[in-house]
């Protein structure tokens, strides 16, 4: 069985306090997640069970099972020790589940990869996470291929769909035939709950992104905590969403929480209103995740009434502010909430969730979910009063673990000494917690304007500016000036048929004195085609900033 070296982490001293909720104590040492997520379910008699819906095709636990031994037999006939780090550079498919699943079964650490990474962010992630495959779908190849001259450590790739000939030729090995060959048995190599599970990368706010660790128990303890607080999904649910599996979010949501409670999940290669209400009404979609632009979207959509969306029992958002307009407009619009809540990639999913409420309170991003640890501290780490705005602190399950933190002179482990501080995790958010326990998100701290004195957040201004009628959507960041400190700078997207312009401009602020107090108005402002955003959906403000 491969080992990581000690080096590849943060001394011991700088790790997080793991806090393990007393209902899952229980949770054993020895641990396969393919074995915990899929052949369990199997072994229990629910291979009958739909596993994953894809367009018009419905894959059983009992055929994903085979499918994932027959590739993973030939993983390991391929070398694929225990620990080796297996990128995924996948659409959301079948193949991409079979991929994953059967990566962890022998053992190995899946490293998902953003899709919209260039050749350059390939190619130093698979050198720092030291990939020894690659598995990539054909027309997502053109950045790997840029990066493969770069790879210092040998890292294969193996392509889904294309031509097989042009594969082999560009020196890359065929996944179809991999599976074709595979026997259709196989054992799962288990691991100790303290080798790793899975390694997420995120992008900061410059630089390459930073790999995550998380270990195999707290990603059973965690992904049991939240299916039973927050989704409850069992045998029957349908999990449907927009998130990339190989995209930290989704990977969480798709591959891991589902499949603890045996339900099957909807997945769609490319989000667009209609397909997405298309597979609501065609998969019987029971619970509807998305990032506040999604739904949106959605409400935008002038058919909506026109499917059938009664199936669904649970409509739940991340990643971005809500907003108590949204919440509102999406309530009178088919009769549901939706249950807000917050999570991050360093403690691998959610850890607050507005499902602890018997309502969604508007602007909330919930109460902790039970067996995680909560407070708000202010720059000397004293407990916030309530409605005090200061920074989220976090215990749980898992927490901020990051790979190689000695590269760069020490730059991940001055960002571990950071981001973990006496045990608790510092989640980079500006809060304030309610007299009854509820949170409210004020901004990422990286995203927080300070201006003259004032802290503003900028998903307030954002959402005050998408109420005019000629936007379609806008981003807000604070840039430099030397009297305020910053002042408010707003990107803005415009509908058909709307120009930008110095009186548009002007109406713009008269319109926003409206909804927001005056020290919040945008100064400055710049018009685009597009905003950035990340494959999920979630608006990259960072990319919006000026290049240092």
């Amino acid at each position: 069985m491969g080992k990581i070296p000690e080096n590849m982490l943060p001394p011991k001293d700088t790790w997080p306090e793991y806090v393990v909720p007393e209902e899952f104590a229980d949770t054993p040492d020895e641990l396969n997640l393919t074995d915990f997520l899929l052949d369990r379910h199997v072994r229990e008699g629910r291979g009958d069970n739909a596993a994953i819906k894809f367009m018009d095709q419905t894959v059983t636990y009992a055929q994903l099972a085979e499918m994932v031994n027959k590739f993973g037999n030939s993983l390991k006939n391929e070398g694929i020790e225990a620990q080796d780090r297996i990128g995924i550079r996948l659409v959301n498919s079948i193949q991409a589940l079979v991929a994953i699943f059967a990566v962890e079964k022998i053992g190995a650490i899946p490293v998902p990869t953003s899709p919209l990474w260039s050749g350059e962010e390939v190619a130093f992630v698979a050198n720092n996470a030291e990939m020894k495959f690659f598995i990539v779908n054909a027309p997502l190849m053109p950045p790997v291929e840029v990066a493969k001259p770069n790879f210092e450590f040998g890292t294969k790739v193996i392509t889904i769909g294309g031509n097989a000939d042009e594969i082999k030729a560009a020196g890359n090995l065929v996944y179809e035939e991999m599976l074709e060959a595979g026997s259709p048995d196989l054992e799962a190599t288990m691991l100790k709950g303290t080798d790793i599970g899975i390694m997420l990368y995120t992008s900061g706010t410059t630089g390459m992104p930073k790999g995550c660790v998380h270990f195999v128990k707290p990603i059973v303890i965690e992904t049991k905590l939240v299916n039973k607080h927050v989704y409850k999904m069992k045998p029957g649910d349908v999990l449907g969403g927009a998130a990339p599996v190989s995209f930290a979010a989704g990977f969480g949501t798709f591959t891991l929480m589902p499949f603890e409670g045996g339900a099957a999940i909807s997945l769609i290669p490319k989000f667009t209103p209609p397909d997405m209400l298309e597979l609501i009404q065609k998969h019987k979609i029971t619970i509807l995740t998305g990032l506040p632009t999604g739904y949106r979207a959605l409400m935008k959509f002038p058919k909506f009434k026109d499917y059938d969306t009664s199936s669904i029992r649970l409509y739940t958002s991340g990643g971005d502010a809500l907003g108590a307009e949204t919440l509102k407009t999406w309530t009178e619009l088919t009769g549901q909430p939706i249950w807000e809540g917050l999570g991050g990639t360093e403690m691998l999913h959610l850890v607050t969730s507005n499902t602890m409420n018997a309502e969604p309170m508007p602007d909330s991003i919930g109460k902790p979910i039970p067996g995680i640890q909560c407070k708000v501290v202010d720059t000397d780490w004293n407990e916030c009063k309530p409605d005090q705005v200061g920074s989220m602190v976090i215990k749980g399950p898992s927490g901020s673990l990051y790979w190689k933190p000695y590269e760069n002179d020490n730059k991940l482990l001055n960002s571990q000494k950071k981001g973990v501080v006496n045990g608790w995790n510092q989640m980079g958010d500006s809060v304030f917690m309610k007299a009854d326990g509820n949170i409210c998100f004020v901004s990422r701290e990286d995203d927080m304007i300070k201006s003259s004195g004032y802290r503003i957040g900028p998903a307030e201004i954002e959402e005050a500016i998408e109420k005019h009628p000629a936007v379609a959507e806008c981003g807000i960041i604070g840039i430099p000036d030397p009297d305020k400190g910053q002042i408010t700078k707003a990107f803005v997207v415009l509908k058909e048929g709307f120009e930008g312009s110095d009186e548009f401009f002007e109406e713009l602020k008269t319109f926003l004195k409206e909804h927001i107090a005056i020290y919040k108005l945008p100064r400055v402002i710049e018009y685009m085609d597009a905003l950035p955003r990340t494959p999920t959906g979630k608006l990259l403000r960072r990319h919006l900033r000026p290049s240092k």
